[in-house]
């Protein structure tokens, strides 16, 4: 009880703020409602009910964005183009594709990076100068340059060339956290322990399956879990400039169309929801693979 004490004070905050802000956001458009139907002297407790039920509000409130996810995801078929879970499944195709592609290559970077010199003059100031361009930016020339390579044309591009379009630009923001965190993690061992290993005549690629990679095992799941929230931001914005009928960003690109608030508010907590999961899930494979490291539970 005390661990979900501060919790639920917190979101309870959260809700009163939330509420709050709604009347005074929505205020405006609903004294216009009036006005033109000609009511007045509305009571206080009815407008405040009015302002957290309008069809398009300004700033919805909490129980009309969890009432569209319930609507979208408990009341709709999951194969439906109308359910949130077939567009946050779509959205996911891309952000696991990413995922593995964006960390295998910020770990093959940083093992590079750690035992060249050369490579770590010439990659590191690259690597960081990457990241530094705006990704709404780049996503475009991404897309492009994917449904060329991947559908030979410049007509209708396929779901493949979509798939792969939005991995690349999930795996251009999340391999950058993975290779910093893994180039301080396979350099944390102490000089005492390398010398340790060349006492042993220990071969490079003994010292590095036996020492550094163990060693790095904790800064590269807590890269990981930044890593896969990037992916899925990637994806979600990759999903913007394509066109794309599917998928959380498309969702959220077809309410701001629409100026459904609503439903733009339901897509972005069930892109929290499933960020939340893809941690989770990171967790989760941390700790298997502590256990099988011989590890202590934390």
């Amino acid at each position: 009880m005390k661990r979900t004490l501060p919790i639920i004070i917190v979101l309870l905050a959260i809700v009163l703020v939330w509420y709050a802000a709604a009347i005074g956001m929505n205020a405006q458009w609903q004294n216009d409602v009036y006005r033109r139907a000609d009511i007045t002297n509305v009571p206080a407790t009815q407008f405040i009910i009015d302002t957290w039920n309008q069809e398009k509000p300004v700033l919805p409130t909490a129980h009309q964005v969890f009432g569209e996810l319930w609507n979208s995801t408990a009341l709709v078929a999951p194969n439906k183009p109308r359910s949130l879970i077939f567009h946050a499944w779509v959205t996911f195709s891309a952000t696991a594709l990413g995922f593995v592609m964006g960390s295998l290559l910020g770990i093959a970077l940083a093992v590079m990076i750690v035992h060249n010199e050369a490579m770590n003059r010439s990659l590191m100031p690259w690597i960081v100068a990457s990241q530094t361009i705006p990704i709404l930016a780049l996503a475009p020339l991404i897309v492009v340059i994917g449904f060329n390579i991947f559908t030979g044309t410049m007509g209708i591009p396929t779901d493949p060339a979509r798939l792969m379009s939005k991995a690349i630009i999930s795996a251009y923001l999340s391999f950058f956290p993975v290779a910093v965190g893994m180039v301080k993690g396979l350099r944390s061992p102490e000089a005492i322990q390398l010398d340790l290993m060349h006492t042993y005549s220990a071969s490079a690629n003994q010292t590095f399956w036996k020492l550094r990679w163990p060693a790095a095992m904790p800064y590269l799941f807590a890269s990981l879990k930044v890593g896969v929230a990037a992916s899925l931001v990637g994806a979600i914005v990759g999903e913007l400039p394509t066109g794309a009928v599917a998928g959380l960003g498309a969702r959220l690109l077809a309410g701001s169309y629409y100026s459904q608030t609503i439903q733009i508010w339901a897509a972005l907590f069930a892109a929290s929801i499933l960020a939340a999961l893809l941690v989770i899930a990171v967790g989760i494979v941390e700790r298997l693979v502590n256990r099988a490291m011989g590890a202590r539970p934390a």
